[in-house]
């Protein structure tokens, strides 16, 4: 953490660490299985190719054809079976298929009981993502207030830093929020 000499300063790293808990959420999101088809649940996949453990996107391209279904293009096509038994040894409960040069990942709409997992999980996130901001803040005003207390702003300063940064903070928490409450609708939408 970089030193903080101004209340301009603390501004700056309160809204440059909060955005990044924020963009952090939104890749967490990108993880959680929905029913539909996205590239990113892969993301944590990793395959032993030569002894090297290797996410899948960097093994061939995958694309996303229909709503429900991933095809995973390898470059080298000795790699299909590898893919495809990494995928089935995950705990996303999908069942891939292969005809030895492609894999292709069907998405199975989740089930209910599944579904309430899923929230339960995000929710779980959300809560350590809200957390993040909560100890930003906590930082940073600790940093304006030994600026106050090295006599190195007023106490007037002090208090408007103090409640831009809590604006700051609503902000970005309100920002996890609504992404939450949409990816939850998302989630528990029956198709």
């Amino acid at each position: 953490m970089t030193t903080i000499a101004t209340t301009k300063d603390a501004m700056a790293q309160a809204r440059t660490r909060m955005e990044k808990a924020v963009d952090d959420f939104r890749k967490e999101l990108g993880t959680l299985r929905t029913g539909r088809a996205n590239a990113s649940i892969l993301d944590a996949i990793r395959v032993d190719y030569h002894g090297t453990p290797m996410p899948v996107n960097q093994l061939g391209t995958v694309t996303v054809p229909e709503a429900t279904l991933l095809v995973i293009s390898p470059w080298d096509p000795s790699v299909v079976p590898l893919i495809d038994k990494a995928i089935r040894a995950s705990d996303l409960g999908l069942n891939p298929t292969n005809d030895g040069k492609m894999v292709r990942v069907p998405m199975p709409s989740p089930t209910e009981e599944r579904r309430k997992e899923i929230v339960k999980h995000l929710h779980k996130v959300l809560e350590n993502h809200r957390t993040a901001v909560r100890n930003i803040r906590r930082d940073i005003k600790e940093a304006i207030d030994k600026l106050e207390k090295d006599k190195k702003i007023s106490q007037d300063e002090h208090k408007r830093a103090i409640e831009e940064m809590e604006k700051i903070s609503h902000s970005e928490t309100k920002k996890i929020e609504d992404l939450s409450a949409a990816k939850e609708k998302e989630i528990l939408e029956l198709r």
